[in-house]
């Protein structure tokens, strides 16, 4: 089997009294999306911090296409190709749409502040973004102001920014988060086409969304990962819907 581009072997992370992280192992391979479900509290953000370069485990490591990058940051990891959505907003809400894929796209390659003003006119930077930009649907919104996007187009907007990475793999953190179901639905349709360029490990609330993408889950719960397996293994988990599914299933 060929190795995982992305792994977390061991993970370990404790504040205080509470472990967040308890030996957390994991991977994500070529070319599927790994979903990582799980209640509230359970862990779900200080992993992808871990994962993404913005908290240092206490113990283990993380591997991305084949480099130990345990003491790596985010900036370092980004520039490997490892791109990642967020929860809540990131993006420059007063400026454009355009702006945010370029300034994204600068600041992840590491290309010096000092030229900024060049790309954001002209160059292979921003052509690089007016392609993330058509690659999710928002080509006919490169001028507009964040600000006055939809909540939806905001999601496609962070993706796009994440493309401009050119990733060798996405981490996303909720991306249906304060989506309609048409919204979601849309999401739905992007992450599927964009598993074929880089494959997603995906932190989602939304089952449904899951389900219907995801090639494995494995489920969170106080720190540990207490199932890893395909959808119809995750909902029969006796386990798993004791502690998170229930009767939704």
């Amino acid at each position: 089997m060929p190795e995982p581009i992305l792994s977390a072997r061991g993970i370990t992370k404790s504040f205080g009294a509470l472990k967040a992280s308890d030996d957390i192992t994991l991977d994500l391979r070529a070319g599927e999306i790994h979903a990582v479900i799980g209640p509230n509290g359970a862990g779900k953000s200080t992993l992808i911090a871990q994962l993404c370069g913005g908290l240092a485990p206490d113990a283990g490591t993380v591997q991305f296409l084949g480099h130990d990058v345990t003491r790596e940051g985010t900036a370092a990891r980004a520039r490997r190709g490892l791109a990642r959505t967020f929860q809540i907003s990131a993006l420059a809400m007063e400026h454009s749409v355009i702006q945010n894929a370029t300034l994204g796209c600068v600041g992840a390659t590491g290309t010096p502040w000092r030229i900024v003003s060049r790309a954001l006119r002209r160059g292979p930077l921003r052509d690089r973004a007016e392609q993330a930009l058509a690659r999710v649907g928002l080509q006919d919104h490169a001028a507009t102001r964040v600000a006055d996007l939809s909540h939806g187009q905001r999601r496609q907007l962070e993706v796009a920014v994440a493309l401009t990475l050119q990733p060798k793999a996405f981490v996303m953190d909720e991306p249906m988060a304060g989506l309609g179901a048409e919204g979601s639905a849309q999401m739905t349709r992007l992450l599927h086409d964009l598993r074929h360029e880089a494959p997603i490990l995906l932190v989602e609330h939304d089952m449904d969304a899951v389900f219907a993408l995801a090639d494995r889950i494995s489920v969170l719960v106080y720190g540990q990962v207490i199932a890893t397996g395909t959808v119809d293994e995750i909902r029969a988990h006796p386990e798993v819907r004791a502690a998170y599914l229930g009767d939704e299933t």
